[in-house]
């Protein structure tokens, strides 16, 4: 026919540009074949998910990311194929030094658990009352860890007469505000120290407090954070979350740029500054203005090793090996209250906190940089010392090298190095979607979780069980906990994009039913007949706050992972800063909502809620990337393919065209627009009906 006449001319020229690459990822059969040893192992259920080869490199300034190429032609397939090549040569996890080093990254997870939940115990609102209250009784340094309620108040008639001392009360731990086992020998406390009776002592120029935490005094009794004053705690809050923000922003990209090991040492030795120096603060400003640039050296510690972990790691060993460092974190919360019952002190508690990182000066001359990342950027002179070192050390014999990677490497010592900034996912056409919808995942996982926290223990629901600080701390703490256990068996069993889904979908649910069921509830608990009661409505709501911060903690834990997965070598660090800055962005509501006197409180719940019936469709448009090869450049990021979440029936046509079939269909614009020697009724598809 005329038009497969000139549909060939117009395909066979030598100025051709093959078509780019869809959404779905898919090649033409001519590039898949050509670069094949790149392509990922194909997943369960025939394949979905596979990284897609590179395509042919283009000609100079042809490309559609030519400013990110050089002139020069590409590296050798089999370098670039990490997984495939490198790592097996090495010997994967099954060498010592390889093991060695990934429990060099879990050791410090423990540490940061320790930083990272401080905030609890150093800046916990104590109840306070007015010092020497009474008649003429001078008390000094009274402390009260139990909680008073309306009967408490009514009850309460007159201060003691006999002084107690801090170091005595702080022993007993949560003492009963009425009369003891004794028969009413023990005084009561001076004052009540219920919202009431706090807003009333205002007016005192001196506070006495009852700390809850296990400490004897912290930050905000050192500085009397209280009354017209209240709002620096949290500003303070503020501080460290801000300086992790831009942390996993900054020294993200100065990560992908000089390295992981520069960054993870130069944040090791500023956090041991800052940390430090925080313990000596004199007021209230120095603190918080510490505090910000702690964060920021912690949250490079975090972003490098978690970087690090992935990229040492093989493809089926990945999770496994990030799950057990999440784990290790929590152990350093479940062990934060016994570590400040031990300290007494906020700044005992603080220098106890950072002086672990002194260990890790030590990775200065243990821990290498990484191999992949050297890989990615083509420093293949610095690779080849890092080889001949992991060789040395898991005392290999250089006669295993059967692909022949050590030959290959040897003709690339002259290239010149390429690195890449995250500024360039700007050109992309799949990666940046992806590193959104994770970076919203994220944002809304860590966000609404305080949501579900605030129903559960705030000013909604009156539990005489969650009215006490470490029921409330543990409870917390084993919600997390629970969440990654199941975290573990779903991704395993549904995938990384299946399990996301999973958990979206019950965090949506939860978030709905408490805003809409729990209103319905409290209508009808107004009405004598109607048989519902507020003790029924806080028992729902209960259950959907656990719910909620169940799926809610899996949400923004796997969008991260999710990113560190499908973000390439070159610019890992800098997807991974995104994301993490996006769950900081998240667990700002905390402070926010608590810096306005809970204002806005049910809006932020409502917003979030709506996100996540947002996340669920936008979860769709992600890759899987269960067992498959890490992504090394830009280009090999792009050609993830995504495939519906159950895979079509054999025989069974799939929705959305493959590039292939596309390129059937490459000449027709030309024919349609050239059109001169087409006769009248001709059409595209063939000859119109007369």
């Amino acid at each position: 026919m005329a038009i497969d006449r000139r549909r060939e001319a117009a395909g066979g020229g030598p100025g051709r540009q093959p078509p780019p690459a869809e959404e779905n990822g898919s090649l033409p059969p001519g590039d898949a074949a050509a670069s094949a040893p790149l392509g990922g192992r194909a997943g369960p259920g025939g394949g979905g998910g596979e990284i897609q080869p590179l395509p042919a490199p283009h000609p100079a300034g042809g490309g559609p990311h030519s400013g990110c190429s050089s002139a020069a032609a590409a590296p050798s397939l089999l370098l670039l194929d990490y997984d495939g090549s490198v790592l097996p040569f090495l010997g994967g996890l099954g060498g010592g030094y390889q093991k060695t080093l990934v429990l060099l990254t879990w050791i410090p997870a423990l540490f940061i658990g320790f930083s990272q939940f401080s905030d609890s115990f150093l800046l916990d609102q104590p109840n306070f009352w007015c010092r020497g209250a009474g008649k003429g009784a001078e008390l000094a340094g009274v402390t009260a860890t139990g909680r008073w309620d309306a009967g408490d108040v009514a009850n309460w008639t007159s201060p003691p007469t006999t002084p107690f001392s801090t170091a005595s009360w702080g022993a007993a731990g949560n003492l009963s505000n009425g009369s003891g086992a004794d028969g009413g020998d023990t005084p009561p406390l001076p004052s009540p120290p219920d919202k009431g009776d706090n807003a009333s002592n205002c007016d005192c120029h001196a506070w006495d407090y009852g700390i809850r935490t296990g400490l004897v005094q912290n930050v905000v009794s050192k500085w009397d954070l209280v009354c017209d004053n209240a709002w620096k705690v949290h500003i303070a809050k503020f501080s460290l979350l801000v300086g992790l923000i831009f942390g996993y922003l900054i020294t993200g990209c100065i990560a992908d740029w000089v390295g992981r090991r520069p960054v993870l040492l130069f944040s090791i030795i500023f956090i041991l500054i800052f940390g430090l120096t925080v313990a000596l603060s004199v007021n209230v400003t120095m603190f918080s203005t510490l505090r910000f640039f702690e964060g920021f050296c912690l949250a490079g510690i975090i972003l490098t090793l978690y970087a690090l972990r992935i990229e040492l790691c093989p493809p089926g060993k990945r999770f496994m090996i990030t799950m057990v460092a999440s784990f290790v974190a929590m152990a350093g919360q479940f062990l934060m209250p016994g570590l400040a019952a031990l300290c007494r002190d906020w700044q005992v508690l603080q220098a106890l906190i950072i002086c672990p990182f002194l260990l890790m000066l030590l990775y200065w001359s243990i821990f290498p940089e990484s191999l992949r990342w050297l890989m990615a950027t083509q420093q293949f002179e610095a690779a080849k010392k890092l080889i001949l070192h992991f060789t040395q050390k898991n005392c290999m014999n250089p006669e295993s090298d059967i692909k022949g990677v050590m030959p290959e490497l040897e003709k690339e010592l002259s290239r010149r190095p390429k690195k890449v900034c995250i500024v360039k996912v700007v050109g992309t056409r799949n990666l940046w979607k992806n590193i959104v919808v994770l970076c919203v995942n994220s944002l809304t996982g860590y966000g609404i979780h305080h949501c579900f926290a605030r129903s559960m223990m705030g000013h909604e629901v009156k539990v005489p069980l969650l009215e006490n600080f470490y029921a409330d701390y543990y409870t917390v703490a084993s919600i997390a906990l629970a969440s990654c256990l199941a975290m573990c068996v779903v991704v395993r069993l549904l995938g990384r994009r299946g399990g996301l889904l999973l958990f979206v979908i019950l965090t949506a649910l939860a978030s709905l039913l408490q805003l809409g069921l729990l209103n319905l509830i409290g209508k009808y608990s107004q009405h004598p007949d109607s048989g519902m009661s507020d003790s029924v409505k806080d028992k729902f709501s209960i259950a959907f706050s656990i719910v909620g911060m169940f799926a809610s903690h899996a949400v923004g834990s796997l969008s991260v992972f999710f990113c560190a997965e499908i973000t390439p070598t070159v610019i890992r660090c800098g997807g991974l800063g995104l994301v993490l800055a996006s769950a900081g962005f998240g667990m700002l509501t905390a402070p926010i909502i608590d810096l306005h006197n809970q204002k806005g409180y049910f809006l932020h719940h409502i917003i979030f809620a709506c996100c996540t019936l947002i996340c669920i469709i936008c979860i769709l448009l992600l890759p899987e990337s269960r067992d498959q090869n890490l992504p090394e450049n830009i280009s090999n990021g792009e050609h993830y393919t995504r495939q519906p979440l159950l895979p079509h029936k054999k025989g069974e046509q799939p929705l959305l065209l493959t590039n292939a079939e596309l390129k059937d269909y490459s000449g027709l614009h030309d024919a349609a627009t050239a059109g001169d020697g087409l006769p009248e009724n001709a059409t595209a598809n063939g000859m119109k009906s007369m």
